[in-house]
């Protein structure tokens, strides 16, 4: 009975828990801040990687996805029709005018804290630009939803409606990434529900206060479809199109909405 009750409500945290996440989170967010300070054109993906991985254990975490199923690096660099998941390397240097998508998480004190951000190398082309704030405002969206009583699918519809409006400001469409979304997250870094990126609203479990969730838009140019590489990792657009993703870890609470892998200015 008490195991069917839990899976009635998205996984909640006490206080002094999210207090615990959100240092990890903030980690996370210096992180990500140190590798676009990094990114210019001429350095590669694997050096990037060191910046995130220095910064991260510096601050006495430790790189939530270094080793994960395998996985070689402290951050995912995923560049221009590269969605999610790449693979940083030594051979992939960054040019001028490349959509460069970091996702990167650390785990202080068994807590994790998970977050992605989209930006351009030096000078990118408006459609760049504006793909990158839609999934800003699709990922905005979703938190705003991130409310008590509120059900899963409540967030998801929310990220959907986000992208809509976005749709609606820059003049054209956009495609929401299939079969990818967020996460419940605590103790370990992917946890039950998955949270789709649309959907109708009004299903799956409830949130409640201290429910956790890592919100996390993937929008395209182009196509909402997706393969993955030879490396069994990268996952790219199919039609070539250019990519973006934004992610925070965001708590419910009495007050609102908490992001807990807040960035410094």
């Amino acid at each position: 009975m008490v195991f069917n009750r839990k899976k009635k409500v998205v996984p909640f945290r006490t206080a002094g828990e999210l207090d615990a996440m959100a240092a990890a989170g903030a980690i996370v967010g210096r992180a990500l801040v140190a590798v676009r300070a990094a990114a210019k054109p001429g350095v590669s993906t694997l050096e990037l990687d060191d910046v995130a991985e220095q910064v991260i254990r510096d601050a006495g975490a430790v790189p939530s996805f270094k080793g994960y199923h395998g996985f070689p690096g402290s951050i995912c660099a995923s560049v221009n029709d590269r969605v999610v998941h790449g693979i940083p390397t030594a051979e992939e240097i960054l040019a001028e005018g490349d959509l460069v998508s970091i996702d990167c998480g650390a785990i202080l004190d068994g807590w994790h804290g998970d977050s992605a951000w989209t930006f351009g190398v030096g000078t990118i082309i408006e459609a760049d630009r504006l793909l990158s704030e839609a999934t800003k405002l699709s990922m905005e969206a979703g938190i705003e939803a991130m409310l008590p009583g509120n059900r899963l699918s409540d967030v998801s519809h929310a990220i959907e409606l986000g992208t809509r409006a976005a749709e609606q400001k820059h003049g054209r469409a956009y495609g929401i990434v299939d079969g990818y979304g967020g996460h419940a997250i605590g103790r370990e870094m992917h946890l039950d529900p998955f949270l789709a990126n649309e959907g109708a609203p009004g299903k799956g479990p409830k949130l409640v206060v201290g429910s956790v969730l890592a919100i996390e838009p993937m929008l395209t140019l182009g196509t909402t479809q997706t393969q993955v590489l030879g490396d069994d990792w990268t996952v790219v657009t199919i039609d070539g199109s250019r990519a973006a993703h934004w992610e925070h870890t965001v708590a419910v609470t009495e007050n609102g909405p908490r992001i807990l892998t807040l960035r410094p200015e």
